[in-house]
């Protein structure tokens, strides 16, 4: 399946996107940076819902792909997008 997959998490925003980094460092992947939206969002006078991205990936694992069909790399890194509905 291609695209975006979504899915409801019995945690609260916070504690998914911790479970998530936690797996994801379990894995051997690198965690590449987290962007919290809504901080940004305040930083310019608005709100927003508690909302973070997680870019994530193995540069080991990336690559080969890469180099097969280097189109790939707008899918890499990964990318994790967790907020509160």
């Amino acid at each position: 399946r291609h695209g975006l997959v979504a899915a409801k998490s019995p945690h609260s925003q916070t504690e998914t996107l911790n479970r998530l980094e936690a797996q994801v460092k379990q894995r051997n992947l690198a965690i590449i940076a987290r962007v919290d939206h809504a901080a940004g969002a305040q930083r310019v006078g608005q709100t927003l819902r508690p909302t973070e991205v997680m870019i994530f990936g193995n540069p080991q694992a990336g690559t080969p792909l890469m180099q097969c069909a280097q189109g790939a790399g707008i899918e890499l890194p990964m990318k994790a997008l967790v907020w509160t509905d």
